[in-house]
């Protein structure tokens, strides 16, 4: 019975880490978007990445508490999302898609884990995180070219990257984004619109970050490869970029709230505390 009752509470516990992550990301989306707005119609704002943008709260009164905040919960949802891919807790199956899903949140959860992680050093004034935005990338791309083959590794990431962007885009156009979340009926067509409208914007993000891999390995330059900054900096140098820019910015705000709604209505079945840690084991051996 102790036994029992002591999963019960972990998986609780486990849940609300989950919920936690997808508010942190929702308010990381939330403030990309709407800083990108802000530099579209020209009242203020920037074109970055998550990193900047979260280190934009450091400007604020105790905004190192607001960041050390979204810090953890960031790191929460690298946990659930390692632990849900493992484990298979959303039920993908171990069908060439749902296998292919799985890794792209075990990928997802070891990218917010270090971002996280960053956001948290900047929270305790380490500095760590005022490294250039695309930094990180342009250094694994590095050491990935000078790997055997790594051109064509690079451009294989290249196209991950931008197949991810067609999984999104193809979700945005079924409008199925609400089939894990138990929504009131009232609210369930905004929620479908605005986290439609998210699922695009990050497709086009996605497929331009995809497009600089390619690019980077094409010519064998590391310099080429950008991240979610870059492509918001790429939209805005075309011909009505500002338009350009202010719409795909809006869908990531948007994704930002449809984060949030996540956080407070999605379907989560988290596992048992014991086989999550024996799979996580297995995996990380």
């Amino acid at each position: 019975m102790r036994r029992g009752s002591g999963d019960f509470h972990g998986r609780q516990a486990l849940e609300l880490l989950a919920r936690l992550g997808y508010g942190a990301r929702g308010v990381t989306y939330c403030l990309v978007g709407g800083l990108a707005v802000l530099a579209a119609i020209g009242v203020g704002g920037q074109t970055g990445g998550s990193r900047s943008a979260l280190l934009i709260l450091l400007e604020r009164p105790f905004g190192w508490i607001l960041l050390g905040l979204v810090a953890f919960g960031l790191a929460a949802f690298a946990l659930w999302r390692v632990v849900e891919a493992v484990t298979d807790a959303d039920h993908y199956g171990r069908s060439a898609k749902g296998l292919a899903t799985r890794a792209g949140h075990l990928v997802s959860g070891v990218t917010y884990g270090g971002l996280g992680a960053s956001m948290m050093m900047a929270a305790l004034g380490r500095g760590t995180a005022r490294k250039p935005e695309d930094q990180g990338a342009q250094d694994w791309t590095a050491w990935l070219l000078q790997q055997p083959f790594g051109q064509w590794l690079v451009g294989a990431v290249g196209l991950v990257v931008i197949g991810a962007g067609l999984a999104f885009a193809l979700k945005a156009w079924k409008g199925d984004v609400c089939k894990r979340l138990s929504v009131p009926h009232d609210a369930r067509d905004w929620v479908r619109h605005v986290g439609r409208f998210g699922y695009a914007a990050r497709a086009l993000t996605f497929g331009l970050i995809g497009g600089f891999l390619i690019s980077a390995a094409i010519a064998s330059r590391s310099s080429d490869v950008k991240g979610l900054g870059g492509a918001l900096q790429a939209l805005r140098a075309e011909p009505y970029g500002w338009v350009l820019l202010g719409l795909t910015a809006a869908g990531l705000a948007a994704f930002g709230v449809f984060g949030l709604v996540q956080a407070r209505y999605r379907h989560i079945d988290p596992p048992d505390l014991d086989a999550a840690r024996r799979a996580v084991e297995d995996v990380t051996r």
